[in-house]
């Protein structure tokens, strides 16, 4: 797996589908020492289930532990933190990581109880976990969810649960964005597999999930960050940290370079409708047998309209979902493939937010 590559798959099992990307990756290419130490950093911000929207599904967890296994690494550790205020060890007990812990032979290291090294960067100094920067290679497995101090957060932010409490505390005094660039320099993720199955729409703590039903791997935590904000609808210059860790050396923001490389299609398995406020977005939608990568994208698009008061604007509902296929309405307008012979379509399978943002300004404007 090159730099410049981002492998994404879509579907409902995160189990085979973190294998998928694991066999697309050649980690023995990667990492060829068999005794290298392995940290795996979940998301575990706060102690709720992966269906909140919050936190790594943990069966992405123990598809990886198993994989590594079977290829003979052995050496492997799950590291994590939650906010502030907040319990690991409750969030690893929720999350069933003590019985996997047990049943692979796997340590949990709670950072909270970790040992610190100072690093400074960009005048920052911050105390960063010993067991993190020890580690031969270190996976991310950050989810891409919404967050409502930095708009968005993924692998670059994932890393602020390798640092102290008191750093955490000294990095939300400085905004946040750039010590969040700063420690990225000081140590970002060899490999990230990102959970973007039902990340929340605007929170870092759950509650409004919207499925999208999709997973991707990277190598460059700023492509990646910068790729997960235009699935998500954000222009970089709306998530400062991203080009502000490009500036630092930490990676590129340069998507045209990017190699994506799409597994497989979207599941036509039909979305199962969100709720709450994302419930609230989709009634500016027309859905019909609609994939939930699609459905979430557009609901994501739609956030961001209303963020800056232009979801007023949309004259007409949006149609999506493969019950258009076919459907010849010059009447109409819709996003994705399936939308086609509408009056107006935005191609895809599915469409970025960032584009469908694009085209429901345009198509308001006439």
């Amino acid at each position: 797996m090159k730099k410049e590559d981002i492998i994404i798959t879509y579907g409902s099992d995160a189990t085979s589908m973190t294998r998928a990307l694991l066999q697309s990756i050649d980690i023995e290419g990667l990492l060829p020492d068999k005794h290298a130490s392995i940290a795996l950093k979940p998301n575990l911000v706060v102690a709720v289930t992966a269906d909140s929207g919050a936190t790594t599904h943990p069966e992405i967890v123990v598809s990886i532990i198993e994989f590594l296994q079977e290829k003979g690494y052995h050496s492997i550790s799950i590291v994590e933190s939650a906010w502030v205020g907040d319990s690991t060890k409750d969030g690893f007990r929720v999350n069933g990581y003590n019985q996997i812990s047990k049943k692979y032979n796997v340590p949990l290291v709670d950072v909270k109880g970790d040992s610190y090294e100072k690093k400074t960067v960009d005048g920052i100094t911050m105390e960063v976990s010993q067991t993190i920067l020890n580690t031969d290679f270190l996976i991310s497995l950050p989810v891409l969810k919404g967050h409502c101090q930095t708009a968005m957060t993924c692998a670059l932010k994932n890393m602020k649960g390798c640092l102290s409490d008191r750093s955490k505390r000294l990095f939300h005094s400085l905004g946040l964005h750039r010590p969040i660039a700063a420690l990225n320099v000081v140590r970002a993720a060899d490999l990230i597999i990102v959970d973007s199955l039902n990340g929340d729409l605007d929170f870092e703590e759950g509650g409004n999930p919207v499925e999208t039903n999709r997973m991707f791997a990277c190598r460059d935590s700023v492509l990646c960050d910068s790729f997960g904000a235009s699935l998500l609808g954000f222009e970089l210059r709306d998530v400062p940290y991203i080009e502000m860790a490009e500036h630092l050396g930490a990676g590129t923001t340069d998507l045209e370079k990017a190699n994506v490389i799409q597994l497989n299609e979207p599941s036509d398995e039909p979305v199962v409708r969100p709720t709450g406020r994302a419930n609230y977005l989709g009634r500016y939608t027309e859905p019909d047998s609609a994939c939930s990568a699609c459905y979430g994208n557009l609901i994501h698009a739609l956030k961001r309209l209303e963020e800056v008061d232009r979801l007023k604007n949309v004259k007409r509902n949006i149609c999506i979902g493969q019950g258009y296929k076919g459907v010849k309405d010059p009447s109409k307008a819709g996003v994705g493939i399936c939308t086609k012979g509408l009056g107006k379509s935005l191609p895809g399978c599915p469409p970025k937010a960032i584009d469908m943002i694009k085209f429901i300004k345009e198509l308001n404007a006439d």
